[in-house]
């Protein structure tokens, strides 16, 4: 529900509890995800600026969600309306950091082993972009509410890949690594498919148009990863960077064991 809201009466049949309910979970997938990596060490707050603005962005727009489903649950549609031109402007430094982000990873030779690194430079992109595209299918929707909050619904779901995928048992499950955690992501808009059939005995068409969005990612990553285009450009984002060295299409072997004292 991140997203401007013009304050009109909530139709018969929603489910606030739901999506309130799946809001938090939603918010408890990525602070769990990271706070798991941090207690084991392999994250740690010597990142740097750029990774460090990017992380308060993007929790901040896990803030944003879960208030704006407060606001609608509690009724306080006037906070929702304001916060949520708020939350309109603030996809533009997702998307940016977001971008640069990807990129600098890339280019120091730094993505993680169990992606391809053409891949991972393929699909943080383009899963922004599905991001972008559904919530501002909901900003344009929000005058049909019904549309508006289980389009920002399967929204959020594509941001959950990076709390996912600290959660997942990543190495064990390559070369399949990426596309597993998206499947995991698609358990949130099929779990509200599955809770509006059991409330109304139907299917809202804004789950299909959310899921067929994030099955579109899928497809067009793979896509873009085994094209010529995909090729092209990786090597000119890696050029003369220490990601030159690293081959496209290959797993980096995974860290070796710690040095005996």
């Amino acid at each position: 529900m991140a997203a401007v809201s013009d304050g009109m009466p909530a139709p018969a049949g929603r489910d606030e509890s739901f999506f309130l309910r799946g809001a938090f979970a939603m918010a408890l997938v990525i602070v769990a995800g990271f706070s798991v990596q941090l207690a084991m060490g392999r994250s740690s707050f010597s990142a740097p600026p750029l990774v460090h603005a990017h992380a308060i962005v993007f929790m901040g727009w896990v803030a944003i969600y879960l208030l704006q489903n407060v606001f609608v649950a509690t009724g306080r549609t006037g906070l929702h309306r304001r916060l949520g031109w708020v939350a309109a402007v603030w996809v533009v430094p997702m998307l940016i950091l977001g971008f640069a982000v990807t990129i600098a990873i890339v280019r120091r030779g730094g993505v993680p082993f169990f992606f391809k690194p053409l891949q991972f430079l393929v699909f943080d992109p383009v899963s922004l972009l599905t991001f972008a595209g559904l919530t501002t299918a909901a900003i344009l929707m929000r005058r049909q509410t019904d549309w508006h909050r289980r389009l920002h619904f399967c929204a959020m779901s594509v941001l959950l890949g990076p709390g996912f995928g600290r959660l997942l048992p990543m190495p064990l499950i390559a070369p399949w690594a990426w596309e597993a955690t998206l499947v995991v992501c698609m358990i949130f808009p099929l779990v509200g498919m599955w809770s509006d059939k059991r409330r109304s005995g139907r299917v809202h068409p804004a789950w299909l148009w959310g899921v067929a969005a994030m099955v579109g990612c899928l497809l067009a990553t793979e896509a873009i990863t085994y094209s010529p285009v995909g090729d092209t450009i990786y090597r000119s984002v890696v050029a003369g960077t220490p990601g030159e060295a690293v081959a496209p299409l290959a797993f980096a072997p995974p860290p070796g064991p710690p040095p005996v004292p």
